[in-house]
């Protein structure tokens, strides 16, 4: 036979604490059932039938009787309760009980009047055993709840609760190996994961950097638009490094108790150093790192104690610890500057919507477990897909094998893939029955819009146009540029404003009306019209002067307390020059409809009869329009 294992041996103590409390409970149960037991032990008395009763009674033997619900306790005098019993030796005590039977005993009264009995009476008890439970459920209750408490209070890792564990951190601890994401599944953010290689480098040899003379950045702040793989590379600097990883969302250090936060952010800190190297990633930064004293009553002071906290923790850092935080933010406009000073944040990285290529590298590894079909065309998609960030591609592909196994599909292919991406793009389909006058309506309004994009030379390239209700429009015109744009053109932003005025320049010249379905482009050519004026001086009367009018404030006090820059007659001026640069454009965009209206008809009943429209199906309808118009000339 082989030795048992030496854990076997030398078994763990038991655990003391809450345990030494169950014991102590089982102890207290057992006691008081032992006492009950002696109780009813010590006092005996001998049970006799009814009948027995009546005829001791008759007799004169019953010295005393105590009613209590269906049964009677009672007591027989001397010699009658000796020869009852059989006991000559009169150590037997004379006690005795009965039951009443369940129907009624008019004369029990009259006899034991009669005999002149001593009668008591006491409320009905229930058994024994309910008497125990009674008496011993208070006390369970409260040794239980105590019990409860003590070992909720004993919690005091991280993330535990308890009373003990209130202030303790919420950040989720990923040990080393556990976070299996490389830099090779971020496709893309070629500069960003240059700038965090030598992170990554650092926490695995930080002997290496140290003999240079270089020090490890104190934090790293990831800037960019959502969607953009912020928390990604964070996770894919740690899964590199093969260190620790505390991730932890920036409102999750906030509570309605003045200190909590700051507590936590010393515990949070704590840990990190404990474990290094490791990395302490803080997702939306923004909601406890925003400029302090800002806003009505100077701030929030359970979120600017947080802050302070996370100042001092980063400014304590040895110069040798290896720990370094990585933040995550869409909003850095809004960060106190102390967080960014050279120190805390040394280092910001830019994260930006990816671009073409970026997009098919991305398209490549969200799909690299859906089977595709023989006819996707991922290139394409990576081209239709303009302003996608990485979590929209993601949130496309799956889309698109949801919608296959929706039709039965074994593969993805290209249909469902361009299906997905309309559905994100422009919402999903609305079953909204619209009259034939309705239908009319939207079809010269699409038409408008998309003859205007086909006509004026630098708007962006025709893609699809539709008189099918998706989302909250009616209808959709879709453009798709052929090239991300970084710096627009006077030219493009007017002739953008004019695709935008198509739709109701389209039911004037046809209808001699309007409709309220250029709510929406009327909303957008305002903004776009009054940005071009005011921010990128794009007018010849106001110049090349900025203005802050138009722009989003962060915090009501910041908008309290700024003065506007310009006087009541420039605002006036301001508005004047936005009014007349739309009904310029739109003077414009109604001579060109009304000079192509036999294109602009037949453009608007293509799309009744077929509903959606292709590019090169509204290009060739055109084209051959012109040609046979040229051929009849």
């Amino acid at each position: 036979m082989t030795d048992a294992p030496e854990d076997n041996k030398n078994p763990p103590p038991l655990p003391r604490g809450p345990m030494t409390l169950t014991r102590l409970m089982l102890w207290f149960l057992f006691i008081m059932l032992l006492s009950w037991y002696w109780a009813g032990v010590t006092e005996t008395q001998q049970t006799i039938s009814y009948s027995s009763f009546k005829s001791h009674l008759r007799n004169g033997d019953v010295a005393s009787v105590t009613l209590q619900g269906e049964r009677i306790n009672g007591l027989l005098k001397g010699a009658a309760a000796s020869a009852d019993s059989g006991d000559r030796s009169g150590q037997n005590s004379g006690r005795f009980t009965t039951t009443l039977p369940p129907v009624d005993d008019p004369e029990l009264m009259k006899l034991l009047e009669e005999q002149q009995v001593e009668v008591n009476a006491r409320p009905a008890e229930g058994s024994w055993w309910s008497r125990i439970l009674l008496l011993m459920l208070p006390w369970v209750l409260i040794l239980g709840l105590f019990w409860y408490a003590s070992a909720r209070m004993q919690q005091g890792s991280m993330g535990g609760g308890g009373l003990f564990g209130f202030s303790k951190s919420r950040a989720r601890r990923f040990d080393k190996g556990k976070t299996q994401v490389t830099f090779d599944d971020v496709a893309g953010l070629d500069n960003a994961k240059k700038d965090l290689r030598e992170i990554s480098g650092y926490l695995r040899d930080p002997e290496h950097y140290r003999k240079l003379g270089a020090k490890i950045p104190r934090g790293i702040l990831l800037m960019g638009p959502p969607g953009t793989g912020k928390t990604l590379l964070a996770k894919a600097v740690a899964g590199e490094a093969n260190v620790p990883f505390f991730s932890i969302s920036g409102s999750e250090f906030i509570e309605m108790f003045v200190g909590v936060g700051a507590s936590r952010v010393r515990d949070m800190f704590q840990s990190a150093k404990k474990e290094a190297p490791a990395i302490i990633f803080i997702d939306e930064i923004d909601s406890v790192g925003r400029a302090r004293g800002t806003g009505l009553g100077g701030g929030h002071d359970e979120r600017e104690q947080t802050l302070n906290q996370i100042l001092s923790e980063m400014d304590g850092f040895d110069p040798h610890e290896t720990v370094v935080v990585l933040a995550a933010t869409n909003r850095p406009d809004v960060l106190d500057t102390a967080l960014l000073r050279p120190g805390r944040f040394d280092r910001k990285v830019t994260l930006d919507l990816p671009d073409r290529p970026a997009r098919l590298a991305i398209l490549k590894i969200h799909s690299r477990e859906v089977p595709l079909a023989a006819d996707v065309e991922l290139e394409r998609l990576a081209a239709l897909t303009v302003g996608f960030s990485g979590a929209d591609l993601e949130n496309l592909v799956n889309e698109a094998a949801l919608l296959a196994g929706r039709k039965d599909l074994q593969q993805v292919d290209m249909e469902a893939l361009l299906a997905a991406r309309d559905k994100v793009v422009l919402g999903g389909l609305r079953e909204l029955a619209l009259s034939e006058e309705e239908r009319e309506l939207v079809a010269y309004h699409e038409s408008g819009h998309a003859l205007v994009a086909l006509l004026l030379p630098h708007a962006d390239p025709l893609d699809k146009v539709s008189i099918i209700p998706r989302g909250r429009a009616l209808g959709v015109t879709e453009q798709i540029p052929e090239e991300e744009r970084h710096n627009l053109r006077q030219s493009y932003l007017r002739d953008r404003l004019g695709v935008m005025l198509g739709g109701r320049s389209a039911e004037q010249v046809v209808f001699h009306e309007v409709s309220s379905g250029a709510e929406e482009d009327l909303k957008q050519a305002t903004h776009l019209a009054r940005h071009m004026i005011t921010h990128w001086g794009m007018n010849e009367v106001i110049g090349p002067v900025a203005f802050q009018r138009g722009e989003e404030h962060v915090f009501l006090g910041r908008e309290i307390a700024q003065q506007r820059d310009f006087s009541e007659h420039t605002a006036e001026l301001i508005d004047e020059q936005i009014e007349l640069l739309l009904k310029q454009i739109e003077h414009e965009v109604i001579e060109l409809l009304s000079s192509h209206r036999n294109d602009l008809d037949r453009l608007a009943q293509a799309l009744l009869q077929q509903e959606t429209l292709e590019a090169e199906q509204i290009r060739t309808l055109i084209d051959s329009a012109s040609t046979s118009h040229s051929a009849g000339d």
